[in-house]
């Protein structure tokens, strides 16, 4: 404890060098956590908008050599009906010609069941979802997302316009009934250049379009390896063929982008912790002149009985200490600004305490490894010549 008090009061005697000292070291330990924020929100964020439009669970499809590449209302029960499923929906999507306001634009139709509000996250703002009366009958309705109607109308309640949506006979008059606030809507915001907005019809509505891909919602405690193995046993049962369907486990997908969202915030914090690097050379630096300083300190001091391991202590605590006030200084800043990043954005905020600890420790062992070379030779100076020092 004497060794600490002793160095704490050297530090606040000089105030400038420390603080400047302690400057490099929060900016190394700032800039790696704020990469990490970024990382851990970005992750989360990506992940909640992929599940939000219903990238998760199976996409089930034929075959290669099965020639039946329709999915009929017998297969699409089988599929609802098996154990492992909570729901499933038909899948249609593609990037369709629509006129809208008298303009000819593009946009992602969806062409969706009555219970895809199960699997998609479509939260009405404005009017309704598409039922099971539609799907049956074939109408002619459509529900648009909040960016649609923003984009188009400059309002969000449009319920009762019309859209026309070009099919194999031309272009076909939709109704919209609903306007919802659906998956992808932080993606649009931060690309909305790049990620188009969303429109959703019954599938049956949807000409000229047939039902090559199913997506199955899987149960919460479902083994997905099982339910995937039981899904497609089902279908090749139900349509009396072998091997005739496979599945893509969604889930694995959204792991491997995760995967790579890691590498590069794993890369980007390596490069920030460069800084880390230079931040311990300015110790190096710091405790060298510091050594230079107390010379005749050191000579008093060993001429009165310490010894060589207290006057080694002293200096590593000094530079330890440095190195605690720059770290702690540094990943409260960086997890301040990324929460206040997060409420500007308005996404929730996030952050992984591992690699936050991860750093803080790395920045302290730094400041000790630096250290140790200024102690030793401090340590190793004579009394004789350190009291004939001027």
């Amino acid at each position: 404890m004497e060794v600490f008090a002793f160095a704490l009061r050297h530090i606040f005697r000089k105030k400038v060098r420390a603080m400047l000292t302690i400057a490099g070291i929060l900016i190394g330990v700032l800039s790696v956590v704020i990469v990490s924020v970024i990382g851990e929100v970005g992750k989360k964020a990506v992940n909640q908008e992929l599940d939000s439009m219903g990238i998760g669970g199976l996409c089930i499809s034929a075959a290669e050599q099965n020639k039946q590449k329709e999915f009929s209302d017998t297969l699409l029960a089988a599929v609802q009906e098996n154990p492992y499923v909570d729901e499933a929906t038909p899948l249609l999507t593609k990037m369709t010609p629509i006129s809208v306001c008298s303009k000819k634009t593009q946009s992602v139709v969806w062409g969706i069941g009555s219970n895809a509000a199960q699997i998609v996250s479509l939260e009405i703002v404005h009017g309704r979802l598409i039922t099971e009366e539609d799907v049956r009958k074939k109408a002619s309705v459509c529900i648009v997302d909040e960016s649609f109607a923003q984009m188009h109308y400059k309002r969000t309640n449009i319920v009762g316009k019309t859209i026309e949506l070009l099919g194999d006979t031309g272009y076909q008059p939709f109704t919209v009934v609903g306007v919802v606030r659906s998956g992808g809507s932080i993606l649009q915001g931060l690309m909305g250049d790049v990620v188009p907005t969303f429109l959703y019809a019954p599938y049956s509505s949807l000409t000229g379009q047939k039902i090559t891909k199913v997506i199955a919602k899987l149960s919460a405690d479902a083994d997905e390896t099982e339910a995937c193995a039981s899904v497609l046993s089902t279908l090749d049962e139900e349509a009396g063929v072998t091997s005739g369907y496979q599945a893509e486990n969604l889930n694995q997908q959204k792991d491997r982008l995760n995967g790579i969202m890691d590498i590069v915030t794993l890369i980007l914090s390596v490069i920030g912790g460069i800084s880390l690097i230079v931040a311990g050379l300015s110790i190096m630096t710091v405790m060298l002149v510091t050594v230079r300083e107390r010379t005749r300190e050191i000579g008093i001091k060993k001429a009165i009985g310490a010894t060589r391991k207290m006057i080694l202590f002293e200096f590593l605590a000094e530079s330890f200490l440095l190195s605690v006030f720059g770290s702690l200084a540094g990943a409260l800043l960086g997890a301040s600004l990324g929460a206040i990043g997060c409420v500007l954005v308005g996404i929730p905020f996030s952050i992984n305490l591992i690699s936050v600890l991860v750093c803080v420790l790395f920045s302290i062992g730094i400041g000790i490894v630096f250290g140790v070379y200024p102690a030793a030779k401090a340590s190793s100076l004579s009394p004789a010549d350190a009291l004939r020092t001027e």
